[in-house]
This record gives structure tokens, C-alpha cells and sequence, in this order.
């Protein structure tokens, strides 16, 4: 029988003699010198590694490329990029009751404190205005939209840090990425925008708001302002990734900005009798704003104006090219404590 008792005591007596013999060879062992391998020689010249790198598609880590290369790199990651933006879009107020209805009603809400406050109790938005309620939704919508639009490129790289540090990539597609989310925010609104200002149309105390074809100016009005916002979101992303200490200057320079560019009042009215008033008035983000109400309203202080047409263009172009070649200037920068 396998399990008889003299079959188990000869089994314990062999497992004794197998650990005994174990520990004997090990003792042995750990009396001889180790044997270490001699070291490998190996040499390689400068060609050899470049050829390497160059055949297996390595490059160098913490350093800039050429802008050439920069902006092909950024090109091919398009498709990311439009990815991340609307993910992010879609990850606003996702955990809230309301979702994305948030993206209309905090501007509505917005805009009318600033009717009621300024537009009624103080009568400082009816200066020179036919449409008051129209006038200050237009103002506060897009400024709302600049203004997120700053903020997104302001916490885009220091918000990042851990992808930035472990992935390789340009790291313009993270402030491109954060305002054209907003962009993707801003859509639904400006339908919402264009249709409270018709409504608004209506009211006895108010101007007409009529539809016509400059209703479609509106689309590259919008396109302009996202540009430059954009242009200014590659600025405030080195400044803040530099000195993480003015991100908490940037609302109150969106605060005096707002009012330096007519959100709420006429600047014509209230800025235009100073003789600096003219800065003002043709200072980027007065100069969209101007844009967007003389497409939608009726306002006699807002005609079709050439001029800031090329206003706003040239400004869209010059804050977008020298916002990407300050932020392309401390790629090597970026992520480095």
C-alpha cells in the first residue's frame, strides 16, 4: 500500500538526505570566488548613433526642432487634436443634473445681471443703444468666449504636466486643443445669442432686430475672434508655464478688460471725448465685439464697417503668428520643474 507506514518513513528519510545534500553543495558554493565576466569593450563614433537614431526614428528629448518640423508635426496630429477639444467639450458639467444645458444658462444668467444691473437700475448700457438687452447678450457672449478661450491656454500646459512629461509631442496642440473646445462650447450659445436678440426685437422700449444677410458675417466674425484668441492663448500658456504666479493676475486683467472694450456700454459714448478714447475703441477685443453686433443688431453706433474688417484681420493674424512663435520658442521649456 503507497500509504502504509513504512513506505512514508522511507519517503522522509530520502527528503532529509536530498535537503542535506542541498545545503552541503550550497555551502561549497558560497565558498568560491564569484566569477565575474570580463567587461565588454565597445565603441562607437558619432555616424553610428546618428545612423541608429536616424533608421529606428529616435530623436532627441528636450530639445526644439526646427519650425519647419514643428508645424508638420503639429499638422499630422490634427485629428487629435479636434479629438481632445470636443472630449473635453463634452466633459464640461458632465457630472451635473443639467449637463450641457450649463454651457447656455451660465451666459444667459450672466448676461442678464448685466441687462438688469447696468441696462435698467443704472441706465449706463442705454447710452447711445436702441437695444440694450441685444447689445449687452452680444458683448457678454463673446467676451465669455475670449475670455475661457485665455484661461484654457493659461492652465493648458501646468494642468498637463503628466502627459507632457511622458509623451512626446508639440506642445502647441494643448492650448489649440483648450480653445477650440471652447469654440465647440460657443456654438450652441451663439444660436441662443442670435435668438435673444430678436426676441428682444419685439419689446416696445427696445429696437427692432431685423434677419437679414449679414447674419452670415457672423460665422467669420466669430472665426476671427477664435483666431486671435487662440494667438492669445499660446502668450499666457510660456507665461504661465514660466511663472506659474501670473495665473492668478489673468482675471483681473480680463476684469479691466472687459470693461476697457465695451461690454456692457458704447465706448464711442462714454471713452470716445478723451483723447485716448481711440485706443480703446480699436483695441482687439472691442474691435470683435464691434464686429459681431453690427452683423446681428440694428445699432446706428455699429454699421458694416471696412475698416474694422481689416482691423480685425490684421489683429487675428498678428497675435496668432507671434503667439505661436513665442510659445514655439520655449517648447524645451515645457514640463521641466
Amino acid at each position: 500500500m503507497i500509504d502504509s507506514p513504512r513506505f512514508l518513513r522511507t519517503r522522509r528519510n530520502s527528503s532529509r538526505r536530498d535537503w542535506s545534500k542541498a545545503l552541503t553543495v550550497g555551502e561549497e558554493v558560497r565558498g568560491e570566488e564569484p566569477l565575474v565576466p570580463p567587461p565588454l569593450e565597445r565603441t562607437f563614433d558619432q555616424a553610428e548613433v546618428d545612423s541608429a537614431a536616424w533608421e529606428n526614428g529616435l530623436e532627441p528629448i528636450g530639445v526644439r526642432p526646427h519650425l519647419g518640423a514643428y508645424i508638420k508635426d503639429l499638422w499630422a496630429r490634427r485629428s487629435f487634436i479636434k479629438v481632445m477639444a470636443l472630449s473635453k467639450a463634452y466633459a464640461e458639467n458632465q457630472n451635473t443634473y443639467l449637463g450641457q444645458l450649463w454651457t447656455l444658462f451660465s451666459p444667459m444668467m450672466n448676461a442678464a445681471v448685466y441687462v438688469v444691473i447696468f441696462g435698467f437700475i443704472l441706465q449706463v448700457g442705454r447710452a447711445g443703444i436702441e437695444n440694450t438687452i441685444a447689445f449687452i447678450v452680444c458683448g457678454v457672449f463673446m467676451f465669455r468666449f475670449f475670455e475661457r478661450s485665455v484661461m484654457a491656454g493659461a492652465h493648458s500646459i501646468n494642468k498637463n504636466l503628466n502627459l507632457v512629461r511622458s509623451v512626446k509631442f508639440p506642445r502647441a496642440v494643448l492650448p489649440i486643443a483648450g480653445v477650440l473646445s471652447e469654440l465647440a462650447i460657443l456654438g450652441p450659445a451663439v444660436a441662443v445669442m442670435a435668438l435673444i436678440s430678436y426676441v428682444s426685437g419685439f419689446l416696445p422700449f427696445a429696437g427692432k432686430v431685423t434677419i437679414d444677410w449679414y447674419w452670415l458675417l457672423t460665422i467669420p466674425a466669430i472665426g476671427l475672434l477664435w483666431i486671435f484668441s487662440t494667438g492669445c492663448a499660446f502668450l499666457v500658456a510660456r507665461w504661465v508655464a514660466i511663472t506659474p504666479d501670473l495665473d492668478n493676475l489673468i482675471p483681473h486683467v480680463m476684469r479691466v478688460l472687459m470693461y476697457a472694450s465695451g461690454v456692457i456700454f458704447s465706448i464711442d459714448r462714454y471713452l470716445g471725448q478723451f483723447s485716448w478714447g481711440w485706443i480703446a475703441q480699436y483695441q482687439p477685443v472691442a474691435v470683435y465685439l464691434y464686429l459681431v453686433r453690427s452683423c446681428l443688431l440694428n445699432e446706428p453706433a455699429y454699421p458694416q464697417s471696412l475698416f474694422m474688417w481689416l482691423l480685425g484681420i490684421g489683429w487675428a493674424v498678428v497675435f496668432a503668428v507671434a503667439g505661436f512663435l513665442v510659445f514655439w520658442r520655449g517648447e524645451e521649456r515645457y514640463g521641466r520643474d
